[in-house]
């Protein structure tokens, strides 16, 4: 068969890294185009010959349209790059630039050159405002009217009604997705405010130290890598009309304290690993935290096929097993 062309931009991270592996499995005729402001790195068990990497400057209209245009037909194309949360905070300009302009570019570039193609735009639940903004119920649902409380989400939530509109109007063809915080990652912490999440199980199994910002009792959303990742594959084939007047998903998760967190991670790792993790608590942080979605309602993404997520000691186990790999 002729080969189906993706493009993953935002690649080097570590979703991006994980989705390429995930594609490659799905079908034996992707061939995956990887993009990023450094080239992204192949996964060393990826099949190399059906990989193409390279850097691109996604800030800039001439490197977007090289890019896109560099094949007759995307399939697919999976929109994962951006500024994360701390940094777009930190840096306005810079925010603003990637993750409002660039993506707003490539669009455009997209719907003139490849009229009504499949896009995947990964928002966050950080387009939604504090818990009690969802009602008496405390849970947000696709419905819920947005009020982020910070530039990243307000970027996100801009670039959700620009592809709603272009969806509309038949220029492409956008799913939208808000993950839940991913744990746990592997790799180096991140810009995003999120990082500790996935560091206070990650150092520690790696036989290190890792701070934890918040008190025991916060609640928070998260999902496994793995469930992520496999929804990220699956929405790229829902059949357009299922999706009706929105393309909004919020993705599965689930709804853990920080304490249940640490409880996994004693549970996977034993108490000496539990032991060090040092509660260190920041009130800028945890303010930040505070104000962030923990109860989300996913029965539309059930609804047009996606999966549940695995218990949360089931995502540490995966995570401690991956160690023993390398």
């Amino acid at each position: 068969m002729t080969a189906q062309h993706i493009l993953i931009t935002g690649a080097s991270g570590f979703i991006g890294s994980e989705l390429t592996l995930a594609l490659l499995a799905a079908s034996p005729d992707y061939h995956l185009t990887l993009s990023d402001i450094v080239t992204p790195s192949i996964p060393p068990t990826a099949e190399a010959s059906r990989i193409t990497a390279q850097q691109t400057d996604l800030t800039s209209t001439e490197s977007i349209k090289a890019i896109v245009t560099s094949q007759p037909h995307w399939a697919a194309v999976y929109a994962l790059h951006g500024i994360m949360s701390a940094g777009s905070e930190a840096n306005l300009e810079l925010g603003y630039r990637v993750n409002l302009d660039s993506h707003r570019q490539l669009y455009d570039v997209l719907r003139v050159h490849q009229p009504g193609a499949t896009v995947v735009y990964t928002s966050a639940t950080a387009v939604y405002g504090p818990p009690e903004t969802a009602g008496p119920a405390r849970i947000f649902t696709e419905a819920t009217l947005p009020q982020p409380q910070g530039s990243y989400g307000t970027q996100k939530f801009m670039i959700e009604c620009l592809l709603n509109d272009y969806t509309r109007r038949g220029l492409l063809d956008a799913r939208i997705v808000r993950p839940p915080t991913v744990v746990v990652r592997s790799g180096a912490p991140t810009a995003a405010a999120s990082s500790f999440v996935s560091s206070i199980v990650r150092e520690p199994m790696k036989g290190q130290r890792a701070v934890l910002p918040v008190a025991k009792d916060v609640v928070l959303w998260v999902g496994s890598p793995r469930t992520v990742v496999r929804n990220l594959v699956a929405i790229k084939d829902v059949p357009r009309e299922k999706f009706g007047l929105s393309r909004v998903v919020n993705l599965p998760g689930l709804s853990v304290t920080v304490a249940e967190i640490l409880d996994a991670l004693e549970e996977v790792g034993g108490k000496e690993r539990r032991a060090l993790v040092d509660e260190n608590r920041d009130e800028a942080i945890e303010r930040l935290v505070l104000n962030w979605p923990d109860r989300l309602d996913t029965t539309r993404a059930f609804d047009l096929g996606l999966s549940a997520d695995v218990p949360f000691k089931e995502a540490v186990k995966a995570f401690a097993d991956s160690l023993k790999q390398h």
